[in-house]
């Protein structure tokens, strides 16, 4: 055995054995962080296969159903009116093809009176309700419920609207933000540094990377949510890529590498809640309740409460 060898094996396997150690017990290492809420449901779009998304009929369903948090998408009319969309484009939700950001808030369509169910091809959803909501609205209705806030775009100026909304109604601590770009979120942060923050894409892939070297559980945490899809639905009701072949490749690799309970009893003990979606079947709350996730975010609250309701004590300590 070489000299180097010599001293590199043992140093490999003392890191190894503290890496494991402190993967299983976080706490000797990071300060608990209690949560201020916690998520076991979770409405998409204020719960997009019940009634038209994200309008103010989808969210007074979805509280109905004792949802722990409101997941919403953000945009900016013309006259710097924050509205809750998906899209900056109007045409899938009502017909008309104009930017939110074209129009004054008087001026926006109404939504079409049905709209397929992203995350469940071919169903849709209908509503007597079809007007667009200010984010105002909502925090005037729902003061105390949790709310996730995505921001789709770079727009600076819609970042600062929310921000200075959420301080006015002094949601600090329960409004979330949301977004896939790291650049975005660091903008999102600097707006309001008092709001919990979620994993970006490229976060998500560090962590993974870092539990797979064994470094997670010497890195610091500031995020508090980590939303991710479900690898079951891929090929099924979620389509990242154009060819089946890599979505089915996804499905499998992807699987293999979030679907670890250490990793998400790691997070969860490190305050981080998991929350997978976005899942519309039994099937799939299951198997995301399974594996130790804190939540599950859903188009169909009435069918998730449904099951956390008959699935008894082990769903609230999931």
């Amino acid at each position: 055995m070489s000299l180097s060898l010599y001293y590199a094996l043992p140093a490999l396997g003392s890191y190894a054995m503290l890496s494991i150690f402190f993967l299983r017990w976080p706490h000797l290492l990071h300060t608990p962080r209690a949560p201020t809420f916690r998520v076991r449901l979770a409405a998409h779009r204020g719960g997009s296969g019940e009634l038209l998304e994200s309008t103010m009929e989808a969210m007074e369903n979805s509280m109905a159903q004792r949802s722990d948090l409101l997941e919403l998408d953000c945009q900016l009319t013309r006259d710097k009116v924050v509205v809750v969309s998906h899209d900056e484009n109007l045409y899938r939700q009502s017909g008309l093809n104009r930017d939110v950001g074209s129009l004054d808030f008087e001026d926006l369509p109404l939504y079409k009176e049905e709209l397929e169910v992203y995350f469940s091809p071919g169903h849709f959803a209908h509503g007597s309700d079809r007007r667009m909501v200010r984010l105002e609205d909502l925090f005037q209705r729902f003061p105390r419920t949790p709310m996730s806030v995505e921001i789709k775009g770079n727009n600076e100026e819609l970042i600062c609207e929310i921000a200075d909304l959420v301080r006015r109604y002094d949601r600090n601590e329960i409004t979330i933000w949301a977004s896939e770009n790291r650049s975005v979120m660091k903008k999102c942060k600097a707006a309001n540094p008092e709001m919990p923050l979620s994993f970006t894409i490229s976060r998500g892939f560090w962590v993974l990377l870092s539990y797979y070297l064994g470094l997670l559980p010497f890195i610091p945490i500031p995020e508090k949510f980590f939303f991710c899809f479900l690898p079951n639905i891929i090929n099924r009701t979620y389509f990242p890529f154009s060819c089946s072949c890599l979505n089915q490749l996804s499905a499998v690799v992807s699987k293999w590498l979030i679907m670890r309970k250490s990793l998400i009893r790691h997070l969860e003990e490190r305050g981080v809640q998991v929350v997978f979606w976005c899942l519309n079947e039994e099937s799939d709350f299951e198997a995301a309740f399974s594996v130790g996730a804190t939540g599950v975010m859903t188009d169909y609250p009435t069918a998730l409460r449904h099951y956390l309701d008959n699935r008894g004590p082990a769903a609230q300590t999931s």
